[in-house]
């Protein structure tokens, strides 16, 4: 059976490039994290409170925006959240001062609030045969991104740009997409549940899958974000990695992610996205651990060599959570998936908001290893997590 149905698959094509592109905005900052912090003289303590800012509006909107589908369409969420995003990242970095960095920061949250729960929804649509593969690929494309972000930045650099020049080319890339859909048909498959438009909510909030599917993606993302946004500076503080190739560790995260996402659809066809989740989940938890405990060895070549290939494993097992969830969420509650899918999305942007602030706290207070092996911890939470909603969701897929 085809991946999306032919008369789909130019939307499905279109949502693909802008999750690449979201991708990519949502890694450039961490990965320009140590020449931020060069250039500007901030604190760990500022350097968090910008990226809480863009946490703290990405999850509000995600809330929002789940409404703004279902009275506005996607259509018109989506572009909106481009145009807002668009601007934040014109302006970014423009200027050292904090204040204004914190504000731009918050704008491009804004933005990739709309825009994420615009192509989850939108995803799960086009997957008409509920297999959980077109969110995979998906996602995919968000890794194609996150990889392709840090190593924009880096051949920027080696090019003679000035850092900020990312900011500014991203801003013209989102210009482009603004186009693209405004001229691009997003009519949808016919959705097959239609009921009551009061039964949805009370549906929502008496089954333990909408709760757990909160607090499931708000340890993912949090840990996720936060090892992607903290790992060149972990690297350069903790095993001397040079600072010029610090961008190079958080794509090695997401090629992890990436293979993952492509691979997981391609070699698995099974409907148990459930076992798939909890597997990789475990993955990533140890791989977190031991790059954790790694920082408070001996430093040298081996030391760097064993943390990269831990890298790798890390973003392999975070690979799958993400769709999974969303997945398993959509199948729970086909009559009300917009407002399932952006309460969870919601959690998520708590935990990117939350996890990296506490990193900054502790990384400022008692060393950055302290503050990175934070993650450790919550990445068991993680697991534990999606072991309950896998079971929650097992219990009654249709409410």
């Amino acid at each position: 059976m085809p991946l999306v149905d032919r008369t789909y698959r130019n939307l499905f094509v279109a949502l693909f490039c802008v999750f690449t592109i979201f991708g990519m905005s949502m890694t450039i900052i961490g990965a320009a994290l140590p020449k931020i912090l060069a250039s500007f003289g901030w604190s760990y303590f500022v350097a968090g409170m910008v990226l809480a800012a863009n946490a703290i509006a990405y999850f509000t909107f995600t809330f929002v925006g789940g409404y703004a589908l279902r009275y506005l369409g996607p259509k018109k969420t989506i572009v909106t959240g481009l145009v807002i995003a668009g601007v934040g990242l014109m302006f970014f970095a423009s200027t050292p001062d904090p204040l204004t960095n914190i504000l731009l920061s918050a704008l491009i949250g804004v933005g990739q609030g709309f825009v994420e729960i615009t192509v989850n929804w939108t995803t799960l649509r086009l997957d008409t045969a509920k297999s959980g593969r077109p969110m995979n690929l998906m996602h995919g494309a968000f890794a194609v991104g996150a990889i392709a972000g840090p190593l924009a930045l880096a051949g920027l650099l080696q090019a003679g740009f000035d850092w900020v020049t990312i900011y500014h080319a991203m801003a013209g890339v989102f210009a482009a997409l603004v186009v693209l859909f405004a001229l691009l048909s997003m009519d949808l498959p016919p959705d097959p549940h239609v009921a009551d438009p009061d039964a949805p909510p009370q549906r929502l909030a008496t089954h333990p899958a909408y709760y757990l599917s909160f607090l499931a993606l708000f340890f993912y993302v949090g840990v996720e974000l936060g090892v992607s946004n903290w790992l060149a500076e972990y690297f350069v503080s903790v095993f001397d990695y040079p600072a010029s190739q610090s961008a190079l560790l958080v794509s090695l995260f997401w090629v992890g992610l990436l293979a993952g996402r492509f691979g997981v659809p391609l070699l698995y066809h099974g409907p148990r996205q459930d076992v798939v989740l909890i597997g990789f989940s475990a993955l990533a938890t140890v791989a977190i651990a031991g790059l954790s405990l790694l920082g408070f060895t001996a430093n040298g070549p081996l030391t760097q060599g064993i943390g990269m290939g831990l890298v790798l494993m890390a973003g392999l097992g975070s690979s799958i959570y993400y769709p999974a969830v969303i997945t398993i969420l959509g199948n729970c509650f086909p009559q009300a998936q917009s407002q399932a899918i952006g309460f969870a999305a919601t959690g998520g942007g708590i935990g990117a908001f939350a996890f990296p602030f506490l990193m900054s706290a502790l990384a400022q207070g008692w060393g950055i290893r302290a503050g990175f092996a934070t993650y450790a911890v919550f990445a068991v939470a993680m697991t534990a997590a999606a072991v309950g909603l896998a079971w929650s969701a097992k219990r009654g897929r249709q409410i």
